[in-house]
């Protein structure tokens, strides 16, 4: 158990790599109660979420979601969100544990300045947030849930009730496996979780969670994108709409305009050292990038690693080197995602 963004959370319930390799393979379950869970509604709550939302709004339909970037003026991440439209003008908001008070804040400013009638309530606390992720994930719930869960498609959501639990129910991840991601009354969490465990499901950690999202691609606010990142340079194009106003759009307009003099890249590092946060990237023997996430991926067995380059280097093929304690190790640039499991 470690301390992370306020909250005791575990690392590993046996081993990292165990876990991971049972997401990959069967199921896991993950309590991510610490990500943060703000209700927005009010007749001016889809205009608020447009003008801090990267992406369209308004053409969601109920019972969907969308993953977003929320910029601030200059185009920087502030962090990377997930929103789901509950009804006409109700949407549950979740964030990052880290970045949930900044996100708030980020919120409240323009409800004060240009949508009054949004009403924001942080349910963080009084909620939980359990994650079944892996190719069971739907046969296991089967057993456990009255409804078809198989019919709730990608990046929908419903009410259901799982092992005599109501739970908001969505069909989103961060582990490039299929699964579910549920919110429920916080005193109801192990009463999802134990029935989970007894069906055989791993329990799954912080280390397990970050080894399988960097497999799959996925960013992690904090390590590579954040405030000084913008979408354009991270490669996240396909989530920002520049044909709508949104807090950001003209800095990202003349980013685009005039070209990133930086992008965010997948390596594949020779051996099986992990290539850390903040290790230089070298090309020709000079620095022109810096890692910024890295592990020993246990489904591709390799080590692999994002990280930000000079452009003229951010091409699939390029031979870089990745600098280990001073030491140079051979990496070359490779076509992301680094894994992506099969349909």
């Amino acid at each position: 158990m470690v301390p992370f963004a306020g909250w005791e959370m575990p690392v590993q319930y046996t081993s990292t790599l165990k876990e991971a390799r049972a997401v990959r393979s069967h199921a896991g379950v993950f309590d991510v109660s610490h990500m943060g869970r703000i209700r927005l509604e009010g007749g001016q709550a889809t205009g608020l979420l447009e003008w801090v939302a990267t992406n369209a709004v308004a053409s969601l339909k109920a019972g969907r979601a969308r993953y977003t970037c929320l910029c601030n003026e200059e185009g920087g991440i502030i962090d990377d969100a997930i929103y789901y439209r509950l009804g006409e003008e109700e949407y549950t908001l979740v964030c990052n544990a880290a970045n949930r008070e900044h996100v708030l804040s980020w919120l409240k400013r323009w409800v004060e300045e240009r949508y009054c009638d949004v009403a924001l309530e942080d349910r963080t606390a009084e909620t939980a947030m359990i994650a079944l992720q892996g190719p069971e994930a739907v046969a296991l719930l089967d057993g456990l849930c009255a409804d078809n869960v198989a019919e709730l498609r990608p990046f929908n959501w419903a009410s259901m009730n799982v092992a005599g639990v109501s739970v908001f129910a969505a069909r989103t991840g961060y582990t490039g496996e299929d699964g579910f991601e549920f919110i429920l009354a916080g005193r109801d969490a192990p009463r999802l979780w134990q029935p989970l465990i007894d069906r055989g499901v791993t329990p799954c950690g912080l280390g397990a969670r970050d080894v399988l999202r960097l497999e799959a691609s996925y960013m992690l606010h904090g390590n590579d994108i954040d405030t000084t990142t913008t979408p354009i340079e991270a490669g996240m194009e396909r989530f920002v709409h520049l044909d709508k106003e949104f807090a950001g759009v003209e800095a990202l307009h003349r980013q685009v305009e005039a070209g990133v003099k930086r992008h965010l890249v997948g390596l594949r590092v020779r051996g099986r050292q992990i290539a850390r946060k903040g290790y230089p990237i070298l090309a020709g023997g000079r620095e022109a990038g810096e890692v910024t996430s890295g592990t020993l991926s246990p489904t591709l067995d390799s080590s692999i690693a994002l990280g930000y380059v000079s452009v003229e280097f951010a091409h699939p093929g390029q031979a870089l080197a990745v600098s280990m304690r001073g030491r140079p190790v051979d990496a070359e640039v490779v076509s992301l995602p680094f894994y992506s499991r099969k349909r």
